[in-house]
């Protein structure tokens, strides 16, 4: 009898212990269903729920890079990711976030680099930038990295919304949607190669990328240096059998600055023990890895997120560290 007793008192200790643990919500902020970010989101959601105690992980869809900044800043989510043009600038203080100020935000890392990705169909003749004179343009979401980017490729190179063309502001599933059904004439992506909307395109309708001159890429590195001149592969997507040349830029997943060391330590450290999970559900993520980080990252690094990299046995450069 005592010993049942006893063993009764010890699982209704187990069972209040468990009920009162404390689970760590987080909120992933990504972006629209037909990028890289909210499957990448969701494997990242996947591994951290599974593989850091406590952590309750979920991705969320969103307008992306601009939107995901003032979304980390107010709290409503925990982890973002954003292109380094708009995550700078957040930092900075510039750009759109002037009026706010400098953003209290810090970086687990750079992920994976974007592509400027300006899409057509044959159907337009459209084959370089130049041949948007006139023409019905979506420039992305707004709120996205993409528009941020697309706006700011277009009018280095100049060419202005509403002047040179007729801006839309769709989102890349719209974007898809238009193009097939003549809405517009070209759609801008900034994305990782292969996104879910570009592959849907590429096997339904005969799809053409705009590509940038030596000249163009030169011209808009000068005035952005954070994108960089890239080229997308032949054989990226279906029918589209040459390189194209065109600028990138690395996507950074960031955090408050406030937030706690030792969880931002648990989930880098778990985002690249397991970063083999995340491969399996899209491609971009064999990028990621501390070597690249290291290189792209145009932040400073959290404090819980240089703990693991100097763990790892990486050096983190001193532009990387927080200002104390």
């Amino acid at each position: 009898m005592l010993k049942r007793t006893a063993l009764y008192l010890l699982a209704l200790v187990l069972l209040t212990g468990a009920a009162t643990a404390k689970t760590v919500r987080i909120s992933i902020a990504t972006g629209g269903t037909g990028g890289v970010y909210y499957p990448l989101g969701g494997g990242m959601a996947k591994v951290w729920s599974q593989y850091v105690p406590g952590v309750e992980a979920s991705a969320e869809v969103t307008g992306a890079s601009v939107e995901n900044v003032r979304l980390v800043v107010s709290g409503k989510a925990q982890v973002a990711l954003g292109t380094s043009g708009v995550v700078v600038t957040a930092y900075r203080g510039e750009g759109k976030f002037k009026k706010f100020g400098p953003q209290p935000i810090l970086a687990i890392g750079a992920m994976y680099p974007n592509a400027w990705q300006f899409v057509t169909v044959a159907e337009t003749g459209i084959r370089k930038v130049a041949d948007i004179q006139g023409k019905r343009v979506s420039t992305g979401a707004p709120g996205s990295g993409t528009a941020v980017m697309t706006r700011a490729i277009l009018k280095t190179l100049g060419y202005q919304p509403g002047k040179d063309f007729k801006e839309f502001r769709l989102s890349f599933a719209e974007q898809v949607a238009a193009l097939k059904d003549g809405t517009i004439d070209v759609g801008a992506w900034s994305v990782g190669l292969g996104p879910g909307s570009l592959i849907d395109l590429s096997t339904t309708r005969k799809m053409v990328l705009v590509c940038l001159s030596p000249a163009e890429q030169k011209k808009i590195e000068a005035s952005h240096p954070y994108y960089k001149p890239f080229t997308i592969p032949a054989g990226t997507y279906n029918g589209v059998d040459y390189d194209c040349p065109t600028v990138g830029t690395p996507n950074v997943l960031f955090v408050r600055a406030d937030m706690d060391e030792d969880l931002v330590y648990q989930l880098t450290k778990a985002l690249f023990e397991h970063k083999a999970e995340l491969e399996k559900i899209h491609p971009a993520a064999k990028t990621i890895g501390p070597e690249y980080v290291l290189k792209a990252t145009l932040i400073p690094l959290h404090p819980g997120a240089i703990r693991y990299y100097q763990e790892a046995g990486y050096r983190v450069p001193d532009a990387l560290k927080p200002k104390k």
